[in-house]
């Protein structure tokens, strides 16, 4: 059987930009934003959790090949297309990322329909920093950003740099300042991250809840899956969008 078999086929546009969807569950909304190189095993075993946690869980579906497993060759084959994507940026700094327009309309939209507090947002590794992205919107109100790696860190800025614009940090440092805070995990030894975790704690303080692991894994909740991890999680979530 498929791994998105038991899984709701549909689709979501916003501002000219279509991208598939796939839903499961009910309760209070949450969107997993996955990985590259896409919507792997690994990255719908999660989110099964997070349903049966009793959520409502939407996975956009942004490149890859749905349900192909993680490997050197499913990566090769889909890095060079997101880094020439205009939806992405990967190497500029005081950017936000133009996927995040679209991710934004997508958690208004299950707002709306859900009610509550508002959604929780997960993003892993290339996409780790679009749920901070997605802040910027009173929609989100349970940011989690799993190992943010973009921009690619090559130098220092570039390692520091949360993938916003300075009028979108802004608006992350009004809300954390109004309460709304942001989750982080990584592993301590982990390049791809850079030194973000410290300039989120220098951006909004005490609003920023860093999980660290030791080591030099990268995918926290997923190919070197902690279980603290995937714990702290659904603790935040109950939280933040069961009020």
């Amino acid at each position: 059987m498929s791994a998105l078999s038991t899984w709701t086929e549909g689709q979501h546009a916003a501002d000219g930009v279509t991208h598939p969807t796939y839903r499961k569950g009910s309760g209070p909304g949450v969107i997993v934003i996955h990985e590259i190189p896409g919507l792997t095993p690994e990255v719908i075993g999660f989110a099964e959790e997070v349903v049966a946690a009793g959520y409502t869980v939407v996975l956009p579906h942004l490149f890859g090949t749905p349900e192909r497993p993680m490997s050197v060759g499913a990566i090769a084959s889909v890095l060079p297309k997101v880094c020439v994507s205009r939806e992405f940026t990967t190497m500029a700094t005081g950017q936000t990322s133009p996927v995040a327009v679209w991710l934004r309309s997508l958690a208004r939209s299950l707002h709306a329909e859900l009610g509550g507090p508002g959604v929780g947002a997960l993003g892993m590794c290339f996409t780790g920093g679009f749920a901070l992205a997605m802040m910027v919107d009173t929609a989100v109100a349970a940011p989690v950003l799993a190992q943010p790696s973009l921009p690619f860190p090559v130098g220092k800025a570039r390692a520091a740099d949360l993938n916003l614009s300075p009028a979108d940090l802004a608006a992350v440092r009004e809300r954390a300042a109004g309460g709304c805070q942001v989750l982080g995990l990584r592993y301590r030894g982990d390049r791809a991250v850079g030194t973000r975790f410290e300039t989120l704690t220098h951006e909004i303080g005490d609003a920023f809840i860093r999980v660290e692991f030791p080591g030099k894994g990268h995918s926290t909740l997923t190919e070197h899956r902690q279980q603290e991890g995937v714990d702290r999680v659904l603790a935040f979530f109950a939280e933040k969008l069961r009020r």
